[in-house]
């Protein structure tokens, strides 16, 4: 990338397009579009036009969805029609006519983010011609206003990488380019380069990446922590890790420090490669350099800690149900990482603890995440108890969630998770009448079968 006259140019190095062979994986994208789960009337809509293969029934359904629905229902339902994570995919090419009648709704206000995700989601269906379409009706909305183009381009690549389409990623960065070059906006030129240094990044593309990042510090302009973090993560993903290494290290002298969301970055890729030894040295580093754990920091772990995973893949038959257990169970490099990783604090952050209740909260943790805490919990509430210097609270109360954010709405991985370890160890927690999303026993009573139930 080169500057002129204040405006910015890319220029893609020969190696851009053969420098190796990149597979774009799905698995750890940097961004991806999370969205709850779809609502009911938008799974009864989607249902209803996948049993035709009729082009006017298919635009009748869409225009009477539009027409009875809520702004929140109809905008969840395109959310979910562009999304990378759409389980709905064959429907996606139906993005193009549902966002047209969206857009003569009265309630509808135009917004960069949602059109870019539709565009990006058309072009990955290959309706090049629909996507075009769109991408001119913008330029004519927007016409003249330099900023308002670049952040949609920018938004427009964003929504490209997480598609991971590299084509797109550079189908839009030759659009940025075309904006009047007398610009001297610092704005545009640090907003675009922070865009294509993401996306790059995103496309597992972190040399090119880092390239761009030393060209625009070359040109007065400061790189953020946003830049290091994508480039260092890119370069981790594929396994470079000394390269991953040393931009951290240029993040350090620049005065950014590490942090955990940092770290977390680091630990998903070690444990994507299989590299629990480096997991368990990097953890040492996160305590040396009094990085706290956080819930994340357990799913970057365990999310990549093959035991674990073979023992929650079987939800029926989860055995050990201890933490001494589990410890012996485990190899000697993963035993290692487990003993590194469990930290009080994570646990005593998922905890509420008052006269009347004791409560466990484990939202936002992956099945990895989730059983490791549900071991932790039994053996602080296990020692807490017998030591007799705590009141046995009235209840005890397991928060699981109801599946709100699951890929399914309703069934929550988690629950289950739960429902099952509480069956087989056949705990006092039962599902809350009052509400499904929770486990519930009398205070006494779980106590009494949490001292017997670990007493051998």
């Amino acid at each position: 990338m080169a500057m002129t006259g204040g405006g910015l140019k890319l220029v893609l190095p020969p190696c851009f397009h053969h420098r190796r062979k990149t597979t774009l994986r799905v698995e750890q994208p940097t961004k991806v579009s999370i969205c709850a789960a779809l609502s009911k009337q938008g799974h009864r809509f989607f249902t209803s036009v996948a049993t035709t293969d009729d082009p006017a029934t298919a635009s009748r359904l869409i225009r009477k969805f539009v027409a009875s629905s809520s702004k929140s229902v109809a905008l969840d339902a395109i959310a979910h029609l562009v999304s990378p994570v759409n389980t709905f995919t064959r429907l996606s090419p139906l993005a193009f006519s549902l966002y047209y009648e969206i857009n003569k709704a009265s309630w509808f206000n135009w917004n960069a983010k949602l059109i870019s995700d539709v565009i990006a989601s058309l072009h990955k269906h290959q309706r090049f011609n629909e996507a075009h379409t769109l991408i001119l009706e913008v330029e004519t909305k927007l016409g003249s206003k330099e900023r308002d183009i670049c952040n949609f381009y920018c938004n427009l690549m964003d929504s490209h990488s997480k598609h991971q389409s590299k084509q797109g990623i550079l189908e839009s960065y030759e659009r940025i380019k075309q904006i009047p070059s007398h610009s001297s906006s610092i704005y545009l030129q640090k907003r675009s380069y922070e865009s294509i240094i993401g996306c790059l990044s995103t496309i597992d593309l972190p040399n090119e990446a880092e390239t761009l990042m030393v060209e625009m510090k070359n040109k007065g302009l400061k790189a953020s922590i946003f830049e290091y973090r994508s480039i260092s993560y890119a370069y981790g993903r594929l396994g470079l890790f000394e390269e991953m290494k040393r931009v951290i290290g240029l993040m350090e002298k620049e005065g950014f420090k590490l942090d955990v969301i940092m770290s977390n970055m680091v630990l998903s890729s070690l444990g994507f490669h299989n590299e629990l030894t480096e997991m368990v040295l990097w953890l040492k580093r996160m305590k040396t350099s009094r990085i706290p754990f956080s819930i994340r920091t357990y799913n970057s772990v365990l999310n990549n800690c093959p035991t674990i995973m073979s023992i929650i893949e079987h939800p029926k038959e989860i055995k050990p149900t201890s933490l001494q257990e589990l410890l012996k169970n485990l190899k000697d490099d993963e035993k290692s990482v487990i003993q590194e990783l469990v930290d009080p604090l994570v646990l005593s952050e998922s905890m509420e603890l008052t006269s009347l209740e004791l409560k466990l909260d484990l939202h936002g943790m992956h099945l990895g995440c989730a059983y490791m805490i549900l071991l932790q919990w039994f053996d602080d509430v296990r020692i807490r108890y017998g030591k007799k210097n705590h009141v046995i609270p009235n209840k005890v109360v397991v928060v699981c969630g109801v599946g709100k954010h699951s890929v399914v709405r309703g069934e929550s991985p988690v629950k289950e998770l739960v429902k099952e370890m509480m069956r087989q160890m056949k705990s006092p927690l039962k599902i809350d009448r009052k509400n499904v999303g929770c486990f519930v026993a009398n205070g006494n009573v779980f106590m009494n079968w949490l001292c017997q139930a670990f007493s051998t």
